[in-house]
């Protein structure tokens, strides 16, 4: 049931989300321009699935689906793009949830645009309605199209700055443009899936707009998923950055800008490997750790020369603490 061409799928990939999962989903049918909510279920094991078919308004527009077994969110969510039929397709996390009006402010912005994405409000989980602040953490206040470097180059870890990496948005995508370039998400993939996605896109033509804050609301949690990432999830990420320089057509600056996002998760995964070689007491590892090119190495060192410091002050941390810190 469409009402208009600029009709939107919302897509709602869901594990364990018994607490979260209908204020996502009250959020999105609430909305004027959404045609089409499709939860996917990632095989629960709580009520996640019952919760979410429970608000079913009666429109025909709710579609809960169950996935065999978990297979992670882009499988859950490439499964919902399939499923679905509007002319949009929107991502909305589980335990995120949408203001009013904030489907109908994007559509404002894609006539031109193959990607629409509006920065963000953060809120605590304990507190979803009490401080926002701006996921960007400066005011976009006009809309601008993002670039391929500037978009996987917004994405490399800086110290001293605060994170606010495009990897995170959550756009309205143009399904035509998906389907002609043949673009969904990695399934192998259970981190930075989004980031790939959207690199990928715009390296084969696609049109990313960047707005003002439109009203999309993203709960922070101490125990998110995406915080529970292991080695192999990094390393995935880290080798999907070398394996988009072999998109056609990418330039020289373009292909630098990978490999400077490339090289800024592997310090990330050598910091990991390391942790483990010394907690294995394997010098070959530990070694191997600052084998890698610059500046995988001098990252390393200063990590270390961190945790001497913390040392000294007599504040000792166990392996998995210095893990979790250097994160």
């Amino acid at each position: 049931m469409f009402r208009s061409s600029s009709s939107v799928a919302i897509v709602i990939a869901a594990y364990n989300a018994q607490a979260t999962i209908a204020r996502a989903v009250a959020s999105a049918l609430a909305e004027d321009d959404v045609a089409e909510v499709v939860v996917v279920d990632d095989a629960s094991t709580d009520e996640t699935v019952s919760r979410a078919r429970a608000l079913d308004d009666g429109s025909g527009r709710l579609r809960v689906l169950r996935q065999p077994g978990n297979k992670g969110p882009s499988a859950a969510r490439n499964r919902a793009i399939r499923e679905s039929k509007a002319p949009w397709i929107g991502i909305l996390d589980a335990d995120d949830f949408f203001l009013p009006g904030r489907i109908a402010g994007m559509l404002r912005f894609s006539q031109d645009f193959d990607l629409v994405a509006d920065d963000m409000w953060q809120v605590a989980e304990n507190a979803v309605d009490g401080a926002r602040r701006s996921f960007l953490g400066k005011a976009v206040v006009q809309p601008v199209q993002v670039d391929f470097r500037d978009f996987v180059l917004s994405n490399v870890t800086r110290r001293g700055r605060q994170r606010a990496e495009l990897g995170f948005i959550k756009p309205l995508m143009r399904r035509d443009f998906l389907t002609s370039r043949q673009l969904g998400y990695q399934e192998h993939m259970r981190l930075g899936e989004d980031f790939e996605l959207y690199a990928r896109a715009l390296a084969r033509g696609g049109r990313l707009c960047l707005v003002p804050i439109q009203g999309y609301v993203s709960v922070v949690r101490a125990n998110s998923l995406s915080g529970r990432h292991s080695e192999a999830d990094l390393q995935c990420l880290r080798d999907s950055a070398h394996a988009l320089r072999f998109e056609p057509g990418l330039g020289l600056g373009n292909r630098m800008a990978l490999r400077r996002h490339h090289l800024s998760v592997d310090c990330r995964l050598q910091w990991r490997l390391l942790i483990r070689a010394v907690k294995d007491r394997n010098a070959r590892a530990l070694i191997a750790t600052f084998l890698r090119p610059w500046p995988v190495p001098a990252y390393l060192l200063r990590q270390l020369m961190n945790e001497l410091y913390l040392q000294s002050r007599g504040r000792r941390m166990k392996p998995v603490e210095m893990v979790a810190n250097s994160l």
